[in-house]
């Protein structure tokens, strides 16, 4: 049963379940990365028909593979991938920048140049459930930027990829894909193998093996970000329709046992409506099991004084997705300070996100909204500045320089300029 708080009942960490990092799981992630690392190809073998069951003769998906999984997916869903493709990719391309130019009237040349990552891995979670919006979330955003090659690991339970990941990876323009998962994925995509190359960035969502070797390769390779389950906040007022903002919550809860689900809002008729409610809806779930574990562990309803107060505690909680279930959203919007994805209205549910609508899914927990972004085309390019000076621009300021220089005691930097003001145009 989903238990119900006043805000002052409960602390932040209580609401959204912090989960604590297990030695056991770092332990074991240290060691796949270690055998990965030394045996290479041979480690992944012997991982995936330990976790996956998949007795495999090569890792690498072949194209006969590629092309026999699209005609394995039916029609109808093909044209719904592309449509999601299309909305992904017409929003992403929003985000491209460009680099800037400065010219100075003394000749001096400023800049940043704009370059696309070379070789980036997607990791598709392929456990409880198959994720194809995950392969179009990651990849889409990379190729809008200009990556050479994207490079899919995703497990292959039994020795196959769900048909859907394939058709979704070809709709994305997926390079390579490989039948690998969990922390060995990570490492062979950190590392190199002798079949999969070193990648120079790992995006994608995964469980806590994952998460933990994504965090323990972060310096070797660039990450997105550690994502931690599935979260859910609603802001809900006294309007809002009960058996609605129920199906929300449980929208979440059944990803992941670990998952939360909180509704925060100001009555407490919604309140009651929504825990009967919740009740009623769980049985009639496939992953019911799944959901109950999630909503009895860590679902709550907190009753704010006002929704002006419950704003202000979804700011303080930053959820991964906040629905904002109201009949005037736009009115809350410019007060929402902190929080992954924002949904506005009766009528844009989480799910039109996870799928369809555009934006990406690939999203901030566990807090962490309140310093980071979205999976964006960001993600995929890095930047470089670049300086020119004439002499006469040098000599104008070569001076200064020099004075920093010295007070930092950095001499030799200041001889580098001083150096070339003495020697004047025969440099």
């Amino acid at each position: 049963m989903i238990r119900q708080y006043r805000y002052n009942e409960i602390s932040v960490t209580e609401i959204m379940g912090r989960k604590e990092e297990h030695a056991d799981v770092s332990e074991q992630v240290a060691r796949i990365l270690a055998d990965v690392r030394r045996e290479q190809d041979a480690a992944l073998f012997r991982y995936g028909a330990q976790f996956d069951q998949a007795v495999l003769d090569t890792l690498e998906v072949t194209e006969q593979e590629r092309k026999q999984a699209l005609a394995e997916v039916d029609d109808g869903f093909l044209d719904i991938l592309r449509t999601a493709a299309a909305n992904i990719r017409a929003f992403h391309e929003k985000q491209k920048r460009q680099g800037f130019v400065i010219t100075e009237t003394n000749g001096v040349v400023l800049g940043q140049k704009m370059m696309p990552l070379d070789r980036v891995g997607i990791y598709v979670p392929g456990g409880t459930a198959s994720y194809p919006s995950t392969v179009l979330m990651d990849a889409i955003p990379a190729k809008i930027a200009g990556v050479r090659e994207i490079i899919m690991v995703t497990p292959a339970k039994g020795g196959k990829i769900a048909p859907v990941i394939l058709a979704a990876a070809e709709i994305a323009g997926v390079d390579r894909i490989f039948k690998v998962g969990g922390a060995q994925a990570v490492a062979a995509l950190a590392y190199g193998t002798e079949s999969i190359p070193k990648v120079d960035k790992i995006v994608g969502p995964g469980n806590a093996y994952v998460a933990e070797a994504k965090k323990q390769v972060f310096g070797r390779v660039s990450i997105d970000m550690i994502a931690g389950p599935s979260e859910i906040l609603i802001l809900a007022d006294d309007s809002c329709d009960a058996e609605i903002v129920a199906a929300d919550m449980l929208s979440q809860a059944e990803h992941d046992k670990l998952a939360s689900a909180v509704l925060v809002t100001d009555s407490q008729r919604l309140a009651d409506a929504v825990a009967l409610e919740i009740e009623r809806q769980i049985p009639l779930l496939p992953r019911a099991e799944i959901a109950r574990a999630s909503i009895d562990v860590y679902g709550k309803i907190l009753l704010a004084e006002s929704m002006a107060q419950a704003v202000e505690i979804s700011n303080e909680i930053a959820p991964e997705h906040l629905e904002i279930c109201v009949d005037d959203p736009f009115a809350y919007l410019a007060g929402i300070r902190h929080a992954g994805s924002i949904f506005l209205g009766k009528y844009a549910p989480e799910a039109l996100g996870d799928y369809f609508a555009g934006p990406n899914h690939t999203l901030p927990t566990s807090g962490t909204a309140r310093f980071s972004s979205p999976l964006s085309v960001d993600d995929f390019l890095k930047k470089s500045s670049f300086t020119y000076y004439t002499e006469q621009a040098l000599q104008q300021v070569g001076g200064q320089i020099v004075r920093f220089a010295q007070e930092e005691g950095l001499d030799a930097h200041g001889r580098s300029v001083s150096i070339r003001l003495e020697k004047g145009g025969t440099v």
